[in-house]
């Protein structure tokens, strides 16, 4: 019998998807170890786990052919070189966020191109001014929209772009994918970001989107473009990101990721009428999230048992 492990933490979630688990498919055996030690230990006989497996416990998993990341952009250290260098296939939730952080991602737009935070600061003060707005208005159908990666949040963020009527231009290494958006390779993205009116990133954490994000490029932007980062703070500078807007080279941003977590209280960021701030809670409140993620379990554990490739394959030494 197949032996499935749900490795520490574990929460009331995790135990709920080992039940059913094991009730759909009791072809399996489902271990929920309490503990790193009692994990180490059940590992050494599982053919396929969910979480992460410290690097202390890999010698031991001789067995274990899947590996399912509970994140599509894990934390740093998920991928040490001893998992990216092994047999083990890991595969991910990707796909499953791509309407709620689309609509987040839309939120910043629509709010930006009407000068909402402006409209805002005034109404705080009780102040009837209709020339609080600083910056002109964005309008959409007459804009180009730059997204840097287009997987699931991306398409889909293209596509209501295009709703909208934006043109839109995508930076995407894979020619496969399906959407709107005007496709290009990520070797483009300097040259086209002159042309964008919003720059959105979608991108992981990898070691090619490290800091990707940084003055030089802020200087490529239009002074009257906003920057838009829904993927992973560490992708942008955070110091260079706050330079460009208080000197004028970008009209402002939305960010609901940062390079530092939690956002420090004193950090100048706050105080900027023309940037958008959300602590990280683009799918925080999504009800169905963890529904999709246990979906995504429940079809490869399908796809072990019949011995099919699994879905969302990760390329472990790009991270994703």
């Amino acid at each position: 019998m197949p032996k499935y492990v749900m490795l520490p933490p574990l929460d009331d979630l995790r135990r709920e998807w080992a039940r059913r688990l094991s009730d759909t498919l009791p072809e399996f055996e489902v271990a929920l170890p309490e503990t790193d030690e009692e994990a180490a230990e059940e590992l050494k006989d599982a053919d396929g786990a969910y979480g992460w497996i410290p690097p202390e416990a890999l010698a031991g998993a001789t067995k274990l052919k899947w590996l399912q990341n509970p994140d599509a952009g894990p934390f740093l250290g998920y991928y040490y070189k001893e998992l990216v260098e092994s047999p083990i296939v890991i595969s991910n939730p990707r796909g499953i966020y791509f309407d709620h952080i689309s609509h987040h991602i839309m939120m910043f737009m629509l709010a930006l191109s009407r000068g909402l935070p402006y409209w805002v600061d005034a109404q705080k003060k009780a102040r009837w001014d209709k020339d609080a707005r600083k910056h002109g208005y964005v309008n959409l159908p007459d804009s180009t929209v730059l997204i840097n990666g287009v997987g699931g949040i991306g398409a889909e963020t293209a596509r209501l772009c295009s709703e909208f009527g934006c043109r839109v231009i995508g930076i995407e290494p894979r020619s496969e994918v399906d959407s709107p958006a005007e496709l290009h390779e990520p070797e483009e993205l300097d040259s086209l970001l002159p042309e964008a009116d919003f720059v959105v990133t979608t991108v992981p954490h990898t070691p090619e989107t490290e800091g990707m994000w940084n003055a030089e490029r802020f200087r490529l932007m239009k002074n009257s473009a906003y920057f838009i980062n829904i993927g992973r703070g560490k992708t942008a500078k955070i110091e260079d990101l706050a330079d460009a807007i208080e000197a004028g080279e970008i009209a402002g941003a939305g960010l609901d990721v940062f390079e530092i977590e939690p956002l420090p209280s004193d950090h100048r960021l706050w105080g900027m009428e023309n940037v958008l701030i959300t602590p990280h809670v683009a799918v925080a409140d999504a009800e169905n999230i963890p529904e999709r993620r246990y979906e995504i379990i429940l079809e490869n554990a399908r796809r072990f048992l019949d011995g099919r490739e699994f879905v969302n394959v990760v390329d472990k030494e790009k991270w994703y």
